[in-house]
């Protein structure tokens, strides 16, 4: 069973055919690179990425799935997301605060074809969408506040 940074899981690893594991575990790592270039580029969408990577690592990787929740920055986030299903009020206005400002500056500053421009808006509204649609998570219950993700 896996552990990271306060977490426990209390399932084993996912037990898939051999095939299936590779291809989740390519998976993963493809989803994590996106999600890494996504950190400077916000046309892509961190958080639902990252989330995913490890959704594939669980299912092929016990190493990988608890180097991800060992992280500081993305295992309390993957953490939370495992235990209840939900990204704090933090995350999410840090992905959308992001997203808005990188790229709308982005799009604003740097694109000169409207084309480009409208098309780049299509996808930033897209990835506030697919965070907004995320559950949020109920306030912490001792600090009446969300708690650090």
């Amino acid at each position: 069973m896996g552990q990271g940074r306060g977490y426990r899981l209390d399932y084993p690893l996912i037990l898939q055919p051999p095939v299936a594991m590779g291809v989740y575990r390519i998976l993963g790592f493809v989803l994590l690179a996106l999600a890494i270039v996504g950190v400077v580029l916000p046309l892509l969408p961190t958080t639902p990425l990252v989330i995913a990577a490890a959704a594939c690592f669980a299912r092929s990787s016990e190493k990988w799935h608890r180097w991800l929740l060992a992280n500081p920055t993305f295992g309390p986030m993957i953490g939370r997301w495992e235990e209840q299903r939900c990204l704090s009020r933090r995350v999410k206005a840090i992905a959308l605060a992001s997203m808005l400002g990188v790229g709308g500056f982005s799009i604003i500053q740097m694109v000169d074809v409207p084309g480009l421009r409208i098309a780049g808006a299509v996808l930033l509204a897209v990835g506030a969408l697919v965070v907004l649609r995320l559950p949020t998570c109920p306030d912490s219950p001792e600090s009446g506040k969300d708690e650090d993700a």
